[in-house]
């Protein structure tokens, strides 16, 4: 099998969130990471058929405030979302994301960060999935963080993840992260996805994420749940993809 973009970059990879500007700058703007979960959750739906996978990506944070990376995940949804509705939606098996933005301090204590986010999934044939269309996405998103609370909008101007006529959703979150001290760190979060013109496909999600970093090697237990549609969320098996459970992450960043 031909080497894919996705394993390239799994192959380097890196973390799934920019080395911001507004933190000290490190000494190599360029940094790595690659890891695992035991499940991967994505705004609370399982993106991975309730299963494991691997993660990593690429990135690069400049002095002025710009930021560039890359990330990816091995994924099962668009397969299988061709298993249930007897179709060829493609075999991609890899997420891979590009994003690009800008994060300054716009007051004391009050961060600004703009930016913009395309999901490829590459080969993807979700537009014959019934109801369906191309899976790739893009969204341009604003946050503010102001001490350890960040408020996040993020808005698609594609269709959003292969739902049709879905141009304009959006999901606003709010996270915080507070620093328990000796590595330890615990964020609680929720947020609410509207995809335009489906209502079935509207929810909220909620987590908690307790993380122990150890030098570079991060363990996180994260509890994820949500209220989301127990028909439309649903595995080849009929599992519900947003059921509450416990996911279990190890990353290591160089």
């Amino acid at each position: 099998m031909k080497l894919s973009p996705t394993l390239l970059v799994l192959a380097l990879s890196a973390a799934a969130l920019p080395a911001f500007a507004d933190e000290p700058a490190p000494a190599d703007p360029l940094s790595f990471n690659v890891g695992g979960v035991t499940e991967y959750r994505y705004r609370g739906i399982s993106q991975s058929r309730l299963k494991p996978a691997l993660q990593g990506g690429i990135d690069y944070a400049a002095a002025n405030g710009f930021y560039v990376g890359t990330w990816a995940s091995t994924i099962k949804w668009i397969k299988d979302a061709g298993t249930i509705n007897s179709v060829d939606a493609g075999k991609t098996g890899q997420e891979i994301d590009l994003y690009g933005g800008y994060k300054t301090e716009v007051a004391k204590d009050l961060t600004l960060d703009v930016g913009g986010l395309y999901y490829l999934y590459a080969s993807n044939k979700y537009g014959n999935v019934p109801g369906g269309a191309n899976a790739n996405t893009f969204e341009i998103y604003g946050a503010l963080t102001f001490g350890p609370v960040t408020a996040k909008y993020s808005h698609s101007t594609t269709n959003l993840f292969g739902n049709a006529d879905s141009k304009g959703s959006g999901y606003f979150d709010v996270t915080a992260n507070f620093d328990l001290g000796d590595g330890l760190s615990l964020a609680p979060h929720v947020g609410h996805q509207t995809v335009h013109h489906l209502g079935v496909a509207s929810y909220t999600d909620y987590s908690l994420t307790l993380t122990k970093d150890f030098s570079g090697l991060a363990l996180s237990a994260a509890l994820v749940g949500t209220d989301a549609n127990k028909s439309f969320y649903v595995s080849p098996e009929g599992k519900f993809l947003g059921k509450t459970t416990l996911v279990v992450g190890l990353k290591k960043t160089f």
